[in-house]
């Protein structure tokens, strides 16, 4: 029921993106949207693109007066440096120009060279100009419209930094949508202000060695009711629907919903999350291992979804690599990179898991206008047993 498309080159002209499939009457502004994407490029550890470019963003389609019409919504970000590119990126033959010389030592690590491989490119620019994170701006500008049709039906996603290379935050740190502020104005994007001097200088440590640092960050929804997602068919089921939307983003190579791998650990009986019930809350379960899923489905806990992200594979210190028109021994191409981007794929992730959400929602639900939604989840839980 809702799906998005995104177009554009990290160096193209600018990039484009179409969410088709929400609902009338969502409160949107170019404004907001503008504020999601100064979160993306802030953080720790940014590299110098991000002096440079700018996100000129334009809603051309789908919103009036602030509000979502329930036709398609269309995006684009003008890429400023453009100018730069024409001829390297031209769209015609007439005004093109190559690297010069061509990018044929393919980094380890990205998708340089089984992109080349898998379409017959002599060189990577064709593949790592559309594989670059650079096409993360339109996924947030998406995901900025699910967050708003999330907030009308009374959930709030909020994410925070859980590690940078191997310093972490403690376990028991659960931010609330009020802590998103704070979490914003640290500049390693952590709930714990504890660690922010180790990171930074862990950052600066490793900048000064020429090279890079992953780490993991969790997304967490608040106020999602439970009975969301699907224990019968594989592809509806929330924990595959989120785990499918993480993955999809650059350099993100595991997925956990809440503390998955620490849980994969512990004895059943310490695993799971034990039912209660009294008058006061209804059903309710004193702890939350499970992240807030069970079966596939919502339970109505705070869904929690981490991410682990590896270092990124652009180093100032090239690894070595094969030049794949000489077959010859040398170092990777460099590209302007980050020393680490945690904070701003936790952004892209509060994106991703908000049009997961709001699908899954939309799914259950329905509604051709947001008014329509909520009537439809206000009856939804009044009829929920205790």
């Amino acid at each position: 029921m809702l799906r998005f498309l995104t177009a554009g080159e990290s160096h193209g002209p600018g990039l484009t993106a179409i969410l088709e499939g929400m609902v009338a009457g969502v409160r949107v502004s170019e404004k907001e949207v503008k504020a999601e994407l100064a979160r993306r490029r802030h953080g720790y550890g940014r590299g110098t693109r991000m002096k440079f470019e700018e996100d000129r963003l334009a809603i051309t389609g789908g919103v009036r007066h602030g509000l979502t019409l329930g036709s398609p919504i269309a995006f684009t970000i003008a890429n400023t440096e453009w100018p730069k590119w024409e001829q390297v990126m031209a769209v015609g033959s007439d005004d093109a120009a190559l690297d010069d010389p061509p990018l044929s030592r393919p980094r380890p690590g990205h998708a340089d060279l089984p992109g080349m491989q898998k379409f017959g490119f002599d060189e990577a620019r064709p593949v790592l100009e559309r594989a670059s994170a650079r096409e993360t701006a339109a996924r947030v500008a998406v995901g900025t419209v699910c967050k708003a049709f999330l907030r009308a039906l009374g959930i709030e996603v909020v994410s925070h930094v859980t590690a940078i290379g191997e310093i972490t935050v403690p376990e028991s740190t659960l931010p609330g949508p009020a802590d998103a502020e704070r979490i914003d104005a640290s500049p390693v994007r952590v709930a714990d202000a504890s660690v922010e001097e180790a990171m930074t200088t862990l950052i600066d440590e490793t900048r000064k060695r020429g090279d890079t640092l992953g780490g993991t960050f969790e997304v967490l929804a608040h106020g999602l009711p439970p009975g969301v997602g699907s224990h019968v068919h594989w592809d509806r089921k929330l924990d595959a629907l989120l785990a499918f939307a993480m993955m999809s983003i650059p350099a993100i190579k595991g997925v956990e919903i809440g503390p998955a791998f620490a849980v994969a650990r512990a004895p059943g009986s310490r695993a799971h999350d034990e039912i209660d019930y009294d008058d006061a809350h209804g059903f309710h379960r004193p702890t939350d291992r499970s992240g807030g899923t069970e079966g596939g489905i919502s339970t109505g806990q705070v869904l929690r979804v981490r991410a682990a992200m590896k270092p990124l594979s652009s180093l100032a210190r090239s690894l070595p690599t094969v030049d794949v028109a000489t077959k010859e021994p040398v170092a990777a191409i460099k590209q302007r990179s980050d020393v680490c981007a945690v904070p701003a794929a936790a952004v892209v992730g509060e994106a991703m898991v908000a049009f997961a959400l709001a699908s899954a929602m939309l799914e259950k639900f329905g509604g051709d206008a947001i008014a329509e939604t909520r009537r439809n989840l206000d009856a939804y839980r009044a009829s929920l047993p205790g």
